[in-house]
C-alpha cells in the first residue's frame, strides 16, 4: 500500500485536533478546598482542585504585561459557543472589530465555551487560536484549549470559587 502525502497531512491534522488540550494532567495540589479553580498566572496553569491532595492541571493563556490581575471571584455564568461583544477597552485598541461576533464564528475569541467571572469583566474561555495557550496573550481573560474548557465546564457550577494568583 502506498501512502500519499495528502493522507499523511490528514493524519497529522487529525492527531493535532484530537490531542489539543490533552496536556491536562492530575497532579499533587494542596491548600484549597475541593471544587476550587486556582489560576497561577506566572505558571500559565489552571488547577481544578479535586480534593485528597489532587488537582487537574490545565495549560492556559493569561493576560499580557499590564493586563494580569489577581484576586478571588466566582463562576457567574456558563455559556456554550457564546457570542462575544468586545469590551470598550478592546474596541478602543481594535476599532475595526464588529460590535458582536456570533457564537461559533471562526473569529470569535471565546471558542467552544465560556465561564464568566463575577461581574462578567473577565472569563475563563476556549480559543480558536490554540497556539496562544501557554502565553501572556489576553486582556485579562484566561484562555484554554477548547477541549479543556469543555472538560472544566462540565466539572463546575455557578458560584464555584476562582482564585487567581500571580
Amino acid at each position: 500500500m502506498q501512502v500519499r502525502p495528502i493522507q499523511i497531512l490528514a493524519a497529522i491534522a487529525f492527531f493535532a485536533m484530537t490531542t489539543q488540550g490533552l496536556a491536562r494532567e492530575t497532579v499533587s495540589f494542596n491548600g484549597y478546598s475541593a471544587g476550587t479553580i486556582v489560576v497561577k498566572t506566572n505558571e500559565r496553569r489552571l488547577y481544578y482542585v479535586m480534593g485528597g491532595g489532587k488537582a487537574l492541571r490545565y495549560p492556559v493563556g493569561v493576560g499580557r504585561a499590564g493586563r494580569t490581575w489577581a484576586g478571588t471571584s466566582f463562576i457567574s455564568g456558563k455559556f456554550i459557543k457564546p457570542a462575544w461583544s468586545p469590551p470598550s477597552e478592546i474596541r478602543r485598541d481594535k476599532p475595526s472589530l464588529p460590535r458582536v461576533i456570533p457564537g461559533g464564528a471562526p473569529g470569535n475569541p471565546m471558542g467552544a465555551a465560556a465561564l464568566t467571572l463575577g461581574t462578567g469583566e473577565y472569563a475563563i474561555h476556549g480559543t480558536n487560536a490554540p497556539s496562544s495557550i501557554g502565553g501572556f496573550v489576553s486582556y485579562g481573560c484566561i484562555r484554554m484549549h477548547n477541549s479543556d474548557i469543555l472538560d472544566l465546564y462540565d466539572r463546575v457550577s455557578f458560584g464555584t470559587q476562582v482564585v487567581v494568583v500571580k
